[in-house]
């Protein structure tokens, strides 16, 4: 039985891929099942959610969640990557004013389309876009509607802006920095990314590798997050043990019967007397309003 259940956030260094991050954190834990809520590319740091042992299952309901980076803007250059670990395609005789390169920026704010990049793990016809690239093939891409909710931009060098974005999910930052290039004539790439929070979770609760290695084991197990916090904006509903059990073997709970009342669509973290076990969903049954089980942890 897996003795492991729980979320690690770990700040992951520059240079590691994200699935060779995961299996050390998996090895150190001793977990039997990790996983991860969203890739970061090796030249990334930041906030990346290790999922481990039956924590798994609530995957599914921490990929919607916006995230939040800083960044940095390098302009006058363009490469194949869209960011400095790329080969170099063009440089610019000259770069925009800070007021320029701010106007600019206004049109990245909001709902936008942006076309995916071609070092990217998204698939066509079965094929992961980064394997053609890496072949020399480059493939038409659809834009895609994302939403950059904030976008601040600050002069660090003639050349480089921080850049502070909360989007949503399947922005590549990357991309946001070639566009704003484009749009000013002179090119642009990422020199620098870090995800500040994902999921919900935040840069100042993520360990590194090296900390996670050094801790004993009962440290590495106090650095773990319940199952729970995921559903944390979710009203709690405790049940006694009979209906408990009815949830847990997949069978509907009435509310009339526990003296609840919640619309259709109402998602509640279900918990018993041992703690938080399930997330349910309110819908219309023959009988009234029930809920059904969604995820048993």
């Amino acid at each position: 039985m897996e003795s492991v259940c729980g979320i690690f956030i770990l700040n992951k260094g520059e240079g590691l891929t994200s699935q060779s991050a995961v299996n050390r954190v998996k090895r150190l834990f001793g977990a039997q099942k990790a996983g991860h809520t969203g890739t970061l590319d090796p030249m990334a740091t930041g906030v990346l959610p290790v999922l481990l042992g039956r924590a798994v299952k609530a995957s599914e309901f921490m990929l919607s969640s916006d995230k939040h980076y800083r960044a940095t803007l390098r302009l006058g250059l363009t490469t194949d990557t869209e960011d400095t670990t790329g080969e170099v395609l063009s440089r610019a005789d000259r770069l925009p004013g800070a007021e320029e390169v701010l106007a600019a920026a206004e049109a990245f704010r909001g709902e936008i389309l942006q076309v995916p990049p071609m070092y990217s793990a998204l698939k066509q016809n079965g094929k992961k876009l980064v394997d053609l690239a890496r072949a020399g093939i480059t493939v038409e891409r659809e834009a895609r509607p994302v939403t950059v909710r904030r976008l601040t931009l600050s002069p660090l060098s003639p050349s480089d802006y921080d850049m502070d974005v909360i989007c949503s999910k399947g922005t590549y930052i990357r991309t946001l920095c070639a566009d704003i290039g484009r749009a000013l004539g002179v090119g642009g790439v990422m020199a620098s990314l870090c995800r500040m929070e994902a999921a919900g979770f935040s840069l100042a609760e993520a360990h590194t590798l090296e900390e996670l290695e050094a801790a004993s084991e009962e440290e590495r197990r106090a650095f773990l997050f319940p199952v729970e916090r995921v559903f944390s904006s979710l009203p709690r509903l405790n049940l006694p043990p009979f209906f408990a059990r009815l949830a847990k073997n997949g069978a509907p709970i009435y509310q009339k019967k526990i003296g609840v009342s919640l619309p259709a669509g109402s998602r509640v973290r279900v918990a018993d007397a041992d703690g938080f076990f399930a997330v349910a969903e309110s819908c219309e049954l023959p009988d009234g309003m029930a809920f059904k089980t969604l995820k048993l942890f």
